[in-house]
C-alpha cells in the first residue's frame, strides 16, 4: 500500500457484531504491525468497527431466512423453531464487558422484527472450545433438547457469519446435522449464509460509503464512539494504545 502511495485506508471488520476477541484482537494486530510498517504514518487510517443493525444486513438475514422457512410445508412453516447460532465466547471475557453477546442479541431482534415474530426463536452459541465457561446454551445440546421436546423442526441461522466456512460446512451441516439425525430429529436444515447475496453486498457497499462521507468533514472523528470506550474490566493496555493510535 505504501508503495503505492495509498494515503487513505478505512479498516473495515467483517465481523458485523464487535468482540475484543474478533475486531478487538485484529485491530491491536493491525496497531502493532503499522508500528512497524508505516512508523511515519504516511497512511491515515479509519476504523468501521461494527454495524450489527444495518438495515442492509438485517434485510439480507431475513432474505436468507425466508427462503429457508420456504423448505417446510406451508401448514406448518409458522411453527419451525429458528435457531440462531452465533460463535460462543469464554465467560471470562464476557464478564470484562465485551458487547459482543448484546449486540449478536440486538442482530437477532432486528431480524425478528422484520419478520414479524412469525416463528418461535432462540439464541444459541457454538464453537466452544476448552473446559472453561462459555455462553450457552451450545447449539448442538439446543438441538437435541428442542427435538426431545417435540420440536421436529428446526432451521439453523449463523447470525454472526457472513460467509460459508468450517464453523457453517462442517460444524453446523455436518456435524450437528448428523447428530440430529441419528436423534430422530428430521427438520433441522440451515438457512443459506450470506456470502454474495445482492443485498449484503450493497449493504457493505452502503456502510463504506456513508463512513467516507462521514469521516471527509475536517475534526471529524475516525472511529465511533463505541470503539474509543474500552471494556470496563480491560487491562490490556494494547487495547489503549490502539484507540489513541486510531483516534487520532
Amino acid at each position: 500500500m505504501k508503495a503505492d502511495g495509498i494515503e487513505r485506508a478505512v479498516a473495515f471488520t467483517q465481523y458485523p457484531q464487535y468482540s475484543c476477541s474478533t475486531t478487538g484482537s485484529s485491530m491491536n494486530e493491525l496497531y502493532r504491525q503499522l508500528q512497524e510498517l508505516d512508523p511515519q504514518r504516511k497512511i491515515k487510517w479509519s476504523v468501521i468497527d461494527r454495524w450489527f443493525t444495518h438495515n442492509g444486513l438485517v434485510q439480507a438475514f431475513v432474505n436468507r431466512i425466508e427462503a429457508g422457512l420456504e423448505q417446510y410445508p406451508a401448514e406448518t412453516r409458522d411453527k419451525v423453531i429458528i435457531l440462531f447460532s452465533a460463535h460462543s465466547l469464554p465467560m471470562e471475557i464476557v464478564n470484562r464487558g465485551d458487547a459482543y453477546p448484546s449486540e449478536v442479541a440486538a442482530t437477532v431482534e432486528a431480524v425478528m422484527k422484520k419478520l414479524n415474530h412469525r416463528n418461535p426463536y432462540r439464541l444459541v452459541w457454538q464453537s466452544q472450545v476448552g473446559p472453561k465457561p462459555w455462553l450457552g446454551p451450545k447449539t448442538d445440546k439446543a438441538i437435541l433438547s428442542l427435538g426431545e421436546k417435540g420440536h421436529n423442526d428446526q432451521l439453523l441461522v449463523p447470525i454472526a457469519f457472513t460467509s460459508d466456512h468450517i464453523e457453517t460446512l462442517f460444524e453446523l451441516d455436518l456435524e450437528y446435522g448428523e447428530e440430529a439425525l441419528k436423534a430422530g430429529i428430521t427438520g433441522l436444515k440451515r438457512a443459506e449464509s450470506l456470502n454474495a447475496h445482492p443485498v449484503f453486498i450493497q449493504a457493505m457497499a452502503d456502510i463504506v460509503k456513508t463512513h467516507l462521507d462521514e469521516t471527509a468533514p475536517a475534526g471529524s472523528s475516525p472511529i465511533s464512539k463505541h470503539f474509543a470506550v474500552r471494556c470496563p474490566g480491560c487491562t490490556n493496555d494494547t487495547c489503549k494504545d490502539t484507540r489513541e493510535y486510531f483516534k487520532q
